[in-house]
């Protein structure tokens, strides 16, 4: 396995679907990570494609000019998920207990995940899971920033710098042979990531990491 047993545990050890019982309909990053994340879809996603909004909420950020034959959502929360307007279809389902989609194989165009790859206890077998169900040639695209619920991060995320995050959620790709070749997007914030984390100025980090599928 990828990932060692300590760097698997959170600081809040408590049921997930405890945590995200309440919708939250707030947008956890500033609006400049929200351009760059659009202009990234924009870029690698084609309309008329099917796409799965991983780990999503009451937005997806998709741009809004562009038409897909179909948006699957995934959450841990319906009041969210149902606010969420791309979204045709969505199921809820809490990956650090059960990793396996309940989705054909083969069937997406893409995967989807903006900032919440930072929960996954068990990302090796949730990035199976998306090669399982994405066509050749479909490509999944990780977004995050230095934010997070820290309590529910991994260990293993909570101890890194944001360049070692970025290497992390590689590797995440790496270890799965069905994906080319990795590539990253870092647009750095302006101000320490210490003052970002408090609110203080500057604007969010940017950072995308995403493959296609061979």
């Amino acid at each position: 396995m990828l990932l060692q047993p300590h760097q698997r545990t959170k600081l809040d050890d408590s049921e997930d679907t405890l945590f995200y019982s309440f919708p939250r309909f707030v947008n956890h990053v500033d609006d400049h990570f929200i351009r760059q994340l659009t202009e990234l879809y924009r870029q690698q996603l084609q309309p008329n494609t099917k796409i799965l909004d991983l780990m999503s909420s009451w937005v997806s950020h998709l741009p809004p000019e562009i038409e897909y034959s179909h948006i699957e959502g995934h959450g841990m929360n319906e009041e969210e998920l149902k606010r969420n307007p791309r979204l045709n279809h969505y199921f809820i389902q809490n990956l650090n207990k059960n990793p396996q989609f309940p989705l054909e194989d083969q069937d997406f165009d893409g995967v989807l995940c903006a900032v919440s790859v930072q929960y996954l206890q068990y990302p090796e077998a949730v990035f199976s899971e998306i090669a399982r169900i994405l066509k050749p040639n479909g490509v999944a695209i990780f977004s995050f920033s230095n934010r997070m619920f820290y309590q529910k991060a991994i260990s293993v995320w909570r101890d890194a710098t944001d360049r070692q995050r970025l290497h992390l959620v590689r590797s995440y790709f790496q270890s799965i042979a069905d994906f080319n070749e990795v590539q990253i997007v870092a647009t750095q914030p302006e101000l320490p990531a210490i003052l970002q984390m408090l609110g203080i100025g500057g604007k969010d980090p940017f950072y995308a990491v995403f493959a296609r599928k061979k």
